[in-house]
């Protein structure tokens, strides 16, 4: 099941910023990873344990703090792109349709464009 994963570690370097991503990202189900080293806050999105990630984060030395886990938020589109489904795309419209085109030369080749 895809979930949201917020965990508040302490990220005080750029060292520690790698550390926790290379702690993390070997875990196997994971979709995003995102590390905010400010708020030092670590969101995870993907089907993945969260006591997992924890105990792989305790394994380098950090002290990880669960924030929430839940569902992640569904992708936001525009108002022009509302569907969701896929439609098929036509073959081509009246604006781009295909035109074919055949070059002879003289020892019997022929160059095609389309």
């Amino acid at each position: 099941m895809l979930q949201k994963i917020v965990i508040k570690v302490n990220i005080n370097c750029q060292i520690c910023k790698t550390e926790v991503l290379k702690a993390v990202t070997k875990l196997t189900g994971i979709d995003k990873v995102s590390v905010d080293g400010e708020k030092g806050m670590l969101t995870i999105v993907g089907d993945v344990d969260p006591v997992l990630v924890v105990r792989n984060l305790k394994k380098i030395g950090k002290v990880p703090e669960i924030i929430s886990v839940g569902p992640p938020k569904p992708p936001e589109y525009c108002e022009e792109f509302k569907f969701r489904e896929c439609r098929p795309c036509p073959p081509s419209c009246r604006e781009c349709q295909l035109i074919f085109t055949s070059y002879p030369y003289n020892d019997g080749r022929t160059c095609s464009i389309l």
